[in-house]
């Protein structure tokens, strides 16, 4: 909140807001302040694995609380339930809003934001692991529990050196985009603002349109080609920057990623051109590559509303809600590895039906992968389409119509943002209930942190003592 100060007394000196972050950030780090006191006693003690699903869940919860403040203290979104909302899908990356006039707030609010997209994605935990490498042997726990993916590539042996190279990649990609951005005319706020929220999947625009509102064919490819890069697994960039490009090529997620938005952009556009605008191919491509990129990175721009492309498309992109970019990328959703993992496994159990005695195993990146990690993956599928069901039928008994209800579900579990009928592109969340926004804000959290994380909480087991 404190690097939001200098920003707000630059563009809103007049309304007095950096007064509001200096406020909120005293809040905050007197409470940081006696919380590392009360756990002074304690700073030698080891972390486990139970600890660090506890700090984890706690450290986004604590988080989402004070980058509530912001919004509240200085009237931007005064209703707690709103501004609690706002900020859970901005550490999660999701990209939902409440709010209906974006245009309207202070820029210092709007930057505060997108910042809370950008410091949501790559993880708070690997954060503070980077930056305040305070907990010791402890940081690997924390790092198996916040990094999203069923694997956990590590580029250096140890977790705090890993943690370091990501944020700088992360860091650079958000610095080349904004000033690639300046160059093509946009002013210094749109162009900070976008490029945090690009490279974390997030979504938040300053703009009500979203990118729509500049009207650029070159803005949108310039966002289409980070989005991509924000959904790889920054593992893979990291490798690519050393120019050991075999570990791309090789990797059998990358190459379904990349084969896959390519097929789908150009079967969607074939028929966006025949079926809605006959005009030009070209604007068809257009449109369709943005949305489709935008929903599967589950970033959430939109140059259009694809709610009003009839039925097909509309199923189509309620799909991409639940597909996801690669794993160890910021994106959310199933991830892609999960989806090629389920498709491989399906086709070999139909060998193993014809060969019951043979042992076919499942492999990945010419790497056998091990029938827990199978386990897990089938596990995950389940709880992930088992709460987004509850999740559905919570908003649905709340009044909420149908579609609505499962495309806001999905978006939320998902990460995603925007989703179908009332709470599209065009739309926002706010009059969805509030037991219904904070019903979306815990599937948002649930999503972010890879549902493990935080379903272990609400099992009796975990709490007991062996």
């Amino acid at each position: 909140m404190v690097s939001v100060v200098p920003f707000a007394w630059y563009y809103d000196a007049n309304e007095n807001i950096h007064w509001d972050f200096l406020i909120c950030s005293s809040i905050t780090i007197l409470f940081g302040y006696v919380m590392r006191l009360s756990t002074k006693s304690d700073k030698n003690a080891e972390i486990k694995k139970r600890d660090g699903y506890l700090i984890v869940v706690g450290g986004w919860l604590c988080m989402t609380l004070f980058g509530a403040l912001p919004y509240i203290i200085s009237g931007s979104i005064p209703n707690f339930t709103n501004a609690f909302f706002e900020t859970m899908s901005g550490f999660t990356t999701t990209g939902s809003t409440i709010l209906n006039d974006i245009e309207s707030l202070p820029k210092s609010i709007l930057f505060w934001r997108s910042m809370t997209q950008w410091i949501g994605g790559m993880g708070i935990i690997v954060l503070t692991i980077a930056v305040l490498p305070l907990l010791g042997i402890g940081g690997m726990e924390l790092f198996v529990a916040e990094a999203p993916g069923p694997t956990k590539d590590k580029i250096h042996p140890r977790i705090k050196e890993t943690a370091k190279r990501l944020w700088i990649i992360y860091f650079g990609l958000t610095a080349l985009e904004t000033i690639v951005l300046l160059c093509l005319d946009l002013d210094f706020f749109d162009a900070i603002n976008h490029a945090l929220t690009t490279t974390s999947t997030g979504g938040f625009s300053t703009k009500q349109d979203s990118i729509a509102a500049f009207q650029n064919p070159w803005v949108e490819t310039v966002i289409i080609l980070f989005m991509l890069a924000a959904g790889t697994n920054f593992t893979l960039i990291y490798f690519g920057l050393k120019l050991r490009f075999k570990k791309l090529l090789k990797n059998d997620e990358f190459k379904w990623y990349i084969s896959a938005i390519l097929t789908v952009v150009f079967l969607l556009s074939i028929v966006h051109y025949f079926t809605i605008d006959q005009s030009s191919f070209t604007s068809s491509f257009r449109a369709i590559s943005f949305q489709v990129v935008s929903i599967i990175t589950t970033t959430g721009y939109a140059t259009a509303d694809y709610t009003l492309w009839g039925s097909f498309m509309s199923f189509v992109f309620f799909l991409f809600l639940f597909s996801g970019a690669s794993a160890g990328s910021t994106s959310g959703g199933i991830k892609i590895v999960r989806i090629i993992l389920l498709i491989k496994n399906g086709l070999l159990e139909f060998k193993r039906r014809l060969h019951p005695k043979a042992v076919i195993p499942l492999v990945l990146n010419r790497t056998t992968v091990s029938g827990q990690i199978t386990y897990n993956l089938l596990a995950f599928i389940f709880l992930y389409l088992f709460i987004f069901t509850i999740g559905s039928l919570i908003l649905t008994a709340l009044g909420v119509d149908f579609l609505s209800s499962i495309s806001a579900a999905a978006s939320a579990i998902g990460n995603v943002g925007p989703g179908i009928g009332s709470v599209g592109p065009s739309a926002s969340f706010a009059h969805i209930p509030d037991f219904g926004k904070w019903i979306l804000s815990l599937l948002m959290l649930m999503g972010r942190l890879e549902l493990f994380t935080v379903c272990l909480l609400f099992t009796p087991y975990f709490w007991k003592r062996i």
